[in-house]
């Protein structure tokens, strides 16, 4: 369930999926909260250079990876724009991340790009939870989800 609390994050995350959109890339963005309610990091896409592994729950992954220990990354939280595509979910299963909450579903993404006549990519869209066990995934957020294919729309039109 998101509540409040969780919504003040995601916003955060839209912010930096407009940021990524600002500086040409794909809109997406992504933040690392502890147990306490501290973000301990965040990111935006940077894929448009070329590689296409630069996402942003992929870089928090390997932050924390580096950064916390087993338990204060199982007590973490990773809130996104969109959910994880399945690179990104595995890696957040990997190195063994808490709860994940997103703003937007893959499900959602893949009817506003069709929408828009985009081709779909190589890789399959997944849920979360095909991919990983045993982590609680909250999202989409309705409200915060209409912003994300708005931001979608903005870059996949211009």
């Amino acid at each position: 369930m998101i509540d409040e609390k969780d919504k003040k994050y995601l916003k955060r995350c839209v912010e930096l999926a407009e940021i990524a959109l600002t500086k040409g890339d794909e809109p997406f963005g992504s933040i690392l909260v502890s147990a306490s309610g501290e973000i301990l990091a965040e990111d935006h896409n940077q894929v448009a250079g070329g590689d296409h592994t630069q996402h942003p729950e992929f870089a928090l992954a390997r932050w924390a990876a580096e950064n916390l220990t087993p338990e204060e990354r199982q007590k973490s939280t990773v809130y996104t724009s969109g959910e994880h595509c399945p690179m990104c979910a595995a890696a957040h299963g990997w190195v063994g991340l808490g709860r994940i909450v997103y703003a937007s579903s893959s499900k959602q993404l893949v009817e506003w790009l069709s929408a828009l006549g985009v081709a779909p990519g190589r890789v399959r869209n997944l849920s979360i939870a095909e991919v990983i066990r045993d982590t609680i995934i909250d999202g989409p957020d309705p409200e915060l989800a209409e912003e994300v294919r708005l931001l979608q729309e903005r870059f996949h039109t211009k």
